[in-house]
Parts: structure tokens; C-alpha cells; sequence
């Protein structure tokens, strides 16, 4: 699963939570259930404005017990742990955020960013002949960026038309945009229904 689809998921799943939390809070203190006549279950959150979110036999129920501290304290260190784990992730990136163009003109600057790039990539591979599922993704630095494509065929496809393919179309033309003819790739191919590779090492075009 990629970074972006994790992002996705726990975002989705923190916004949930956070959404009934939020709705459950709300219909408590705009007293809804008292206004609609609704007769909630034993032991349901916050059912009138004057009930505390928290009550006092929840609070202080294992308090007195001596595992209740320490696993809070535990609990705790992981989520912020894993918080900033998650915080560090985004912020790293192994490749460059972008790459430089041949500028027109004395003077002016173009860059590009490299997801752009990489879809660009992506959206001239899938096009080729044989091609089932491709991900592209740019390493290394802003002035020697390394293209690292995972290319899986079709059954039956064949890895050597790929590669010629893919070194003088998408790859070449990405090397004449970036001004980088020596724009070094490694090229990994797989075959639909095959769990093993092929070759078992990256091709380097």
C-alpha cells in the first residue's frame, strides 16, 4: 500500500472517530434526546447538558489499581510516539520534491515537481502495449535523480519489447525534458500470475 493510501485510511479513520465523538457531544449538550423523547440504553455518553463527558465512576474506577498509572502513562508515550513517527514520515521524502528544466532564457528558473514527473511517467508506461500496472518513483538528488520504475505485464506479455519500449518512449522522453540525457533508471519487471519477478534484478537502462 502506498504512503498516500495509509495518509488516506487514517485520515478517514481519525475523521470518523472524531465526526461520532463530535455528534455524540453535541446531541448531549443541545439536550436532543430530552427534546426528541428518546429513551437511550443504560450506560449510553452524554445524554443530558448537565452529565459530564467522563463520569466520576469511569474516571476513578481502576485508580486504585496498581497496573492503571502505568499502562496510561504507556498508552500515552505510544500515541505521541507514533504521532510524531507519522509527522517525520510525511515530511521525509527519499527523492527529490523537485526537479530543475532547461530554461528558454537567461536568468529564469523552471522547476517541476517530481510527483508530477513521476505521474507523467506512470501515465506514458500504462499506455504502452502489454502493460498492466506500473509505479514510478524518483530518487536520489535534484541534480542526479534516479528513475525506479516497477512495471508487472500482462500473462504472456514479453519483458524484452518492454524495455526497449519503455527506454525510447516514456524514459526518453523524460530525459529530453529534464535536460538529462545520461538520466539513469532502473527498471523492475513482473508478469501478472507470476509471484516471482522477472528478472529478479532491476534492469538499469
Amino acid at each position: 500500500m502506498s504512503r498516500s493510501a495509509v495518509n488516506r485510511s487514517m485520515l478517514a479513520v481519525a475523521g470518523l472517530v472524531l465526526l461520532v465523538a463530535g455528534v455524540l457531544v453535541l446531541a448531549g449538550g443541545l439536550d436532543l434526546y430530552g427534546r426528541l423523547h428518546l429513551d437511550m440504553p443504560q450506560g449510553w455518553p452524554l445524554t443530558s447538558p448537565d452529565q459530564p463527558v467522563v463520569s466520576y465512576a469511569s474516571r476513578t474506577r481502576w485508580t486504585d489499581k496498581a497496573w492503571w498509572w502505568p499502562t496510561v502513562i504507556t498508552v500515552l508515550v505510544l500515541a505521541v510516539a507514533g504521532a510524531l513517527w507519522w509527522l517525520f514520515a510525511q515530511l521525509h521524502r527519499s527523492g527529490p520534491s523537485t526537479v530543475t528544466l532547461p530554461a528558454p532564457g537567461a536568468g529564469l528558473v523552471l522547476r517541476l515537481r517530481t510527483s508530477a514527473l513521476e505521474d507523467a511517467l506512470e501515465t506514458e508506461t500504462i499506455a504502452l502495449p502489454e502493460v498492466a500496472r506500473v509505479r514510478v518513483k524518483l530518487t536520489g538528488g535534484s541534480r542526479r535523480p534516479l528513475v525506479r520504475a516497477a512495471v508487472r505485464l500482462e500473462a504472456g506479455g514479453g519483458p524484452a519489447g518492454l524495455v526497449e519500449r519503455f527506454h525510447t518512449g516514456p524514459l526518453a522522453h523524460a530525459r529530453d525534458s529534464l535536460g538529462l540525457p545520461e538520466l539513469p533508471a532502473e527498471l523492475r519487471l513482473g508478469v501478472a500470475g507470476r509471484r516471482r519477478a522477472t528478472p529478479r534484478h532491476p534492469r538499469v537502462l
